[in-house]
């Protein structure tokens, strides 16, 4: 099993007809995803290898069972892509879109409440469950079917580390990349019900980031909540105070943002931190032994 994405997974592409839409359908669908539609306004009665465009979602909709909708549209105009799938009835929305204004994103968090949907993202990579299907701009390569679930703030590392994980032998059930943005759809404790009710991850993987209190926040929910263990990584300990480190929501504030602090209250709840990806492997293959 996996959470979120299935092979069965009817997926639409917002955004489908442009360069990096095209590419990473034609990437999904190689993989095995099922992309059953595509949507670009003004493009409507073309296709993309056979897969037919139209020139809304709700179009889209009501001609296919669609699951989820994956967005590559500009920054300007993704919050306004995301709303349109939302108000399609689209029960869970990745936006891969970087950039997003943060007032527009902030507008569009709290209208998606009345809507009852599931955002991932925005500026993430997307999902991947390892063999049956993937929803955006994750490599496949580094990834193999098991039992660890990941849930990160960074596309890169999340990548290293499973890479880390499948050279141990150690596959993955669900990757999930909620984005490195100050405002995401979806929160690590969110997604953390969901992996301890799921039978098929036996280990949960957090890749954290400078900034914030998201980690902190998920490490005392898996301690009240949680039977599976834990597992943290946090980027940034050697990041400068008041330097981004890569991801706008990136970075250090004060003594209580950086690394090395996170790092000791994670422990102090409980979950490991791993300094380096390698390491996550390695703590990860002794829980399982």
């Amino acid at each position: 099993m996996a959470i979120l994405i299935s092979e069965n997974t009817k997926v639409l592409v917002q955004g489908i007809t442009g360069s990096e839409g095209s590419f990473h359908t034609r990437q999904m669908v190689a993989y095995g995803t099922k992309v059953v539609a595509g949507v670009t306004p003004g493009k409507g009665g073309q296709s993309l290898d056979g897969i037919p465009v139209y020139d809304t979602v709700a179009e889209a909709r009501e001609n296919h069972g669609i699951d989820v909708s994956v967005i590559f549209v500009p920054a300007a105009f993704a919050p306004e892509a995301i709303l349109e799938a939302a108000d399609a009835g689209i029960p869970l929305i990745v936006c891969i879109t970087e950039g997003i204004p943060l007032h527009a994103m902030l507008r569009t968090y709290h209208l998606l409440k009345s809507y009852g949907v599931r955002l991932i993202g925005p500026n993430c990579p997307g999902i991947i469950a390892p063999g049956r299907a993937k929803i955006g701009v994750i490599p496949h390569a580094p990834f193999t079917p098991g039992p660890v679930g990941i849930v990160s703030r960074s596309g890169t590392l999340t990548y290293e580390i499973a890479s880390h994980l499948s050279q141990r032998g150690i596959g993955q059930s669900t990757v999930v990349g909620i984005g490195g943005d100050p405002i995401v759809g979806t929160t690590f404790v969110e997604l953390l019900p969901l992996f301890e009710e799921d039978p098929a991850t036996e280990v949960v993987v957090m890749v954290g980031e400078i900034g914030g209190a998201a980690e902190e926040e998920a490490a005392a929910y898996a301690k009240e909540h949680m039977t599976k263990p834990l597992v943290a990584y946090i980027a940034g300990f050697s990041a400068p105070p008041g330097k981004r480190m890569g991801h706008a929501g990136a970075i250090v504030t004060g003594g209580e943002d950086t690394a090395q602090a996170k790092a000791q209250r994670l422990e102090k709840l409980g979950v490991p931190v791993a300094k380096t990806p390698a390491e996550v492997a390695k703590i990860v293959e002794g829980i399982l032994k």
